[in-house]
């Protein structure tokens, strides 16, 4: 397929997919559920941290957890006491559990409390042309107060090769701005040409059958490998071509 006919097919799927039906059976759905900004960003941030695994235990999952939180998750967040974490205990989605939970709570009030709150963490580690380094920086801060050695695995780090699929996919959630209502546009000080595409197993197949992605591995080097791709069939907003990826790869087994 030559370069003009990849970029019109790949542009034909995206808008096929990024679509307001997309969101019902997608974890971007959760943060949907909410109208404030801080509650979108940390209902996002919880969501994408759980979303592995079958999408109907993520969705159910984090519902589950959202009413946990009073279906006000900054409110929580900021105001909570000890009693209200009791609350929490037994929440469990594959290895994220009830201690992981417990420490994301503190880690959150923390980057509110004496942060500025998510968004400006990124933005201030934002580099003008990749958002991989703001990653690695917010983990950092992320795990500034004591925590348990555990939970660490529980926010990948792309300076060790991560390709931080879950990270990415809240990226463009909050930056974003598709015009359909399926990604926020919450986070105005940072651009969708920033952003890297969420790459997984199904986003990789794909991207290798098309030729967009020759190394093997879904790692921090495949996703330079894949940006450098997507940027050339679009510079500006590279991010549509995930709907694009994952719609072949989940809906019509491509």
């Amino acid at each position: 397929m030559k370069k003009s006919e990849l970029k019109s097919f790949l542009d034909f799927k995206a808008e096929q997919y990024n679509t307001p039906e997309f969101i019902a059976t997608d974890p971007v759905q959760i943060p949907h559920q909410f109208s404030k900004k801080e509650d979108i960003e940390i209902a996002g941030f919880l969501t994408a941290t759980i979303a592995w695994g079958n999408r109907k235990s993520i969705l159910k999952n984090a519902n589950r957890l959202m009413e946990m939180l009073d279906r006000s998750p900054y409110d929580f967040i900021l105001n909570h006491s000890e009693s209200d974490l009791e609350n929490l205990s037994g929440f469990v989605h594959r290895t994220f559990n009830e201690t992981d939970l417990f420490y994301f709570i503190s880690a959150l009030k923390n980057i509110y409390t004496n942060h500025g709150g998510i968004e400006n963490v990124f933005t201030e580690n934002a580099e003008k042309k990749s958002l991989q380094p703001a990653i690695h920086e917010f983990k950092k801060v992320f795990f500034e107060i004591p925590h348990p050695a555990r939970t660490q695995k529980h926010v990948s780090d792309p300076l060790k090769n991560s390709a931080a699929k879950r990270i990415n996919m809240y990226l463009r959630w909050m930056v974003r701005n598709d015009k359909t209502g399926v990604d926020f546009g919450l986070w105005e000080k940072l651009d969708a040409s920033q952003l890297s595409c969420p790459l997984d197993v199904h986003s990789g197949n794909v991207a290798r059958k098309l030729k967009l992605l020759k190394r093997k591995a879904n790692d921090a080097k495949a996703l330079a490998e894949l940006d450098t791709s997507l940027r050339k069939l679009d510079a500006s907003d590279p991010v549509k071509y995930d709907f694009a990826l994952f719609g072949l790869g989940v809906f019509e087994k491509y």
